[in-house]
């Protein structure tokens, strides 16, 4: 079989643990309480009764998909400046993306169509739009074919990793008084709103022109996106991350667990990143310049796995999940590019070779992640005896 059996996925026991699962959320942000709550509140509105949570989650999927459409389109290099129209166009997708990500679970509430299926369906969107959205903002910015467009997508999955991963032990999700959904996601609309308004060219200019105090402290020939980039991965570092390790401390503390062996289940991402910069950080790699987009497409289903795997199960209680499997083909492309330079020789895969390679290994990406997908909810609807994308309709009076 090339893939596993629908059982291997979810466990029986995983199924009846699905009795104790109670969704947990806590939101510090104040633009969240004060000023978007409200937003979100009427935008529920708006729905009709019969459109179920999970269909808006994937709704405001499709929003992304087709701003990756468009900016392959009209920005393939996600460099060449576009029309004007295009930024615009990212920052309201990416908007809508949060406002249905925001809508579906009050919309659950709404219609009493609360269930462990709508939370794990709304992680693993998200979990898929760290590479989707990097991609949008990476075309977004004009970062181009290169690292800066890397280090947009490592910050995003970095964070979703730790978020994911401190949900499971403390069974709440927590977003801190700034965070990634709601500060992360305004300061990157305005900025493809700027974008649409003088163009992408201005985060390519250098700082001793648009910010020459600022350029003297920082290093040579820095322009505007190197600044904006240090200043997000400076947010990532300071008000996500640790936040996340001391939680999960605190928590394996109060429930009596080993702090040493959660930390020990960061090994399998640090794994992740590490495979993804040795691969395509390899002077015998030509992925970088001129695949990098497919290549983030196939990693961020791996992503999206190993996350939903997490939250899979934290809903279903069951065991932290291990998951060296979905790295194979990430390990074997850090291994084969790298070789060469432990043995001093020439590169084992020729450019071609190498994108026959990275274009085999997302077709599995793809197939394996909708294998699994499916098999999943196919599962939890069995169980809870309910339909993935549709409320079913109860007459309120019987019929004749």
């Amino acid at each position: 079989m090339i893939f596993p059996s629908k059982e291997s996925y979810v466990s029986e026991e995983g199924l009846r643990n699905l009795r104790l699962y109670k969704y947990s959320s806590i939101d510090k942000s104040p633009i969240s309480q004060y000023i978007l709550r409200p937003y979100w509140e009427f935008c529920t509105t708006l729905f009709p009764m019969w459109i179920a949570p999970n269909l808006i989650t994937l709704l405001g999927f499709f929003f992304v998909l087709a701003n990756v459409a468009i900016a392959l389109i009209y920005t393939p290099d996600l460099e060449t400046p576009g029309p004007s129209w295009i930024y615009f166009s990212f920052a309201i997708g990416i908007w809508l993306y949060s406002t249905f990500d925001n809508v579906d679970g009050k919309q659950a509430r709404r219609t009493g169509s609360s269930s462990p299926l709508g939370e794990l369906f709304d992680h693993g969107v998200d979990s898929l739009n760290c590479s989707f959205g990097a991609i949008v903002q990476a075309a977004g910015l004009a970062t181009g074919l290169g690292w800066h467009t890397v280090i947009l997508h490592s910050m995003a999955v970095i964070t979703f990793f730790f978020s994911t991963w401190e949900n499971y032990h403390t069974g709440s999700l927590y977003l801190g008084f700034i965070n990634g959904p709601t500060e992360g996601l305004i300061i990157a609309c305005v900025l493809l709103v700027i974008s649409g308004i003088w163009g992408p060219g201005v985060y390519a200019v250098k700082l001793s022109t648009a910010m020459p105090l600022i350029a003297k402290i920082a290093p040579r020939n820095w322009a505007v996106i190197d600044l904006l980039l240090c200043g997000m991965v400076a947010m990532m570092a300071l008000t996500q991350v640790p936040v996340s390790i001391y939680r999960v401390y605190r928590a394996c503390r109060e429930k009596g667990k080993s702090v040493t062996e959660a930390m020990y289940q960061i090994g399998p991402f640090v794994v992740y990143m590490w495979t993804l910069y040795l691969w395509i950080g390899s002077p015998y790699s030509n992925i970088i310049n001129t695949h990098l987009v497919a290549f983030l497409i196939a990693v961020g289903l791996v992503f999206g796995r190993m996350a939903t795997a997490i939250i899979l199960a934290h809903v279903t209680h069951m065991e932290y999940p291990t998951y060296w499997n979905l790295l194979v083909p990430m390990i074997f492309g850090a291994l084969i590019t790298n070789l060469p330079l432990l043995f001093s020789r020439g590169a084992i895969l020729s450019p071609t070779a190498e994108a026959v390679y990275l274009y085999l290994f997302l077709a599995y990406a793809v197939a394996s992640y909708f294998h699994w997908a499916v098999a999943v909810i196919e599962r939890f609807c069995t169980h809870l005896k309910i339909e993935c994308l549709r409320i079913p309709y109860r007459p309120i009076v019987a019929r004749p």
